[in-house]
Parts: structure tokens; sequence; C-alpha cells
């Protein structure tokens, strides 16, 4: 497992925050990998979207690291960044940072990913990017 990390990446703002609640999470506490899946393919969409400039779909997860537990009431920082871009398709790299405890504010990098998606027509059919 990584070390501890003290702050949340400096110069960058999260593109979504969410704090997972019990129904996500097993009897533990500990917070379902599957549902932080969802949440990174949802951070990571929404770079996406905005280079497409309209719909798109995830066709591939290229790589999905969990690097630390998610507990139930951790705030999680999404930080997601176009990476690469295709003719029809965006690549986009996501960060989650959990806040263990936001009286003391431990940071922790939980996940990282990275995620394809295809821009889709209104038939869901793969389109061409628009011209950066």
């Amino acid at each position: 497992m990584e070390a501890h990390t003290t702050t949340l990446p400096e110069g960058r703002m999260p593109v979504l925050r969410v704090v997972p609640m019990p129904a996500d999470a097993n009897v533990h506490g500990d917070v379902f990998g599957g549902w932080i899946m969802s949440q990174v393919d949802i951070a990571g969409s929404l770079p996406a979207v905005r280079r497409a400039n309209g719909r798109v779909a995830t066709v591939a997860v290229n790589s999905f690291v969990f690097k630390q537990p998610v507990f139930v009431g951790d705030l999680l920082s999404f930080y997601a960044e176009v990476v690469k871009v295709g003719r029809t398709s965006v690549t986009v790299f996501v960060e989650v940072y959990a806040q263990r405890n936001r009286l003391v504010d431990e940071v922790v990098k939980v996940t990282e990913a990275t995620l394809t998606y295809v821009a889709t027509d209104e038939d869901r059919q793969p389109r061409p990017l628009p011209p950066a």
C-alpha cells in the first residue's frame, strides 16, 4: 500500500466530491469496490463529455488500482483529466483521494484509474470528436 499523503493536489479542482454512506459498504464499513468504480466512471465522464461536446459511452477500463480502503464517512475527491484524444475516443485518468477525518484532515490516495470513452450520436453510434 502507498504511503499517506498530507494534502489534496494543489492547483487542481476535483470534478466530483462524495461521501460514501452505509448502504455503499459491507457490514464492517468498507466501501464496495464496485461503488467506487461507478463513481470513478462518473468522474471520468465529465471531462470526456466536455471534450466530446456531447454524449459519451464508456468503452474500456484500461487500468484500475485500489491503493487504500475507503470507509463510510470518508470525503472522496475525484480528479480527472483527459490524457489522450483519438478520432472518436477520449481517454481520461482519474485519481481519488479520501479525507479520513475532516477534523484532523488525514488525506490518502485511495484509487487511480484510466478509462476510455467514445463520443456517440443521437443513435448511440460512434461519432468524430469536434476540433479542439
